[in-house]
């Protein structure tokens, strides 16, 4: 793993170059990513834990978490919208801060992962209106696969690492501000009968923040 403290400096790239390449990089990105599914392991200092399974099409991931085990996340980067499902209650609501996994655990342009990781913090509820700006500063393996490694600067006390697949346009690894470090693990290609990355038909979105207003309207409302 490359370590924080030992980054190289980040890589520039000479106008020219990016003129001569620059038909090569729109082909790429408009490509569509490969199907995969994977589990997430967490790891604190020397403390290791499963943190979720994901499973990943195109655009759109859903995550499980053993948190939040009586629902799943879905995640549509297209749409910029991510929603917490519960089967049980046929219900789905806005994800907003119930996993910061949602933020950084979605598709990304390879060459810019900070524009699709601010938009998902925004939706959240959690990021500023300064730009944050990603630095590519190396290169890794992970589970046999090249990656690239950014530093993400999100302000000027914060920023994580990112180990981006540009094959899988996803990031296999990321290191938050905290020190934690989740890893996509056991990566398998996603099989067709895996379930549809869709909101269930019938299902119906639920609104906290509407009910909290019909609750203020009742008798049981008390103002503080």
């Amino acid at each position: 793993m490359i370590e924080l403290s030992k980054m190289a400096a980040p890589y520039r790239v000479w106008p020219g170059l990016l003129v001569l390449i620059g038909p090569l990089l729109c082909g790429h990105a408009s490509a569509q990513a490969q199907p995969f599914s994977a589990d997430l392991v967490s790891r604190q200092g020397d403390a290791t834990a499963p943190a979720g399974r994901l499973s990943v099409l195109d655009d759109k991931v859903r995550l499980e978490t053993p948190e939040l085990a009586d629902g799943f996340f879905l995640i549509d980067g297209a749409k910029s919208a991510a929603y917490f499902v519960r089967p049980a209650m046929r219900i789905y609501m806005d994800a907003r801060q119930s996993s910061r996994l949602t933020r950084w655990f979605v598709p990304v342009d390879p060459d810019d992962p900070c524009r699709q990781w601010q938009t998902m913090a925004r939706l959240a509820g959690v990021a500023d209106q300064a730009d944050w700006h990603c630095e590519r500063i190396g290169e890794d393996v992970i589970g046999g696969r090249r990656v690239t490694v950014y530093r993400a600067i999100l302000a000027a006390d914060e920023q994580i690492l990112g180990w981006i697949d540009p094959e899988y346009r996803f990031p296999l690894r990321i290191k938050m501000q905290d020190g934690a470090v989740i890893t996509v693990e056991n990566i398998r290609d996603r099989p067709p009968s895996a379930p549809p990355l869709e909101i269930p038909q019938g299902f119906r979105k639920f609104d906290p923040e509407a009910l909290i207003e019909r609750i203020k309207q009742s008798d049981v409302w008390v103002t503080p």
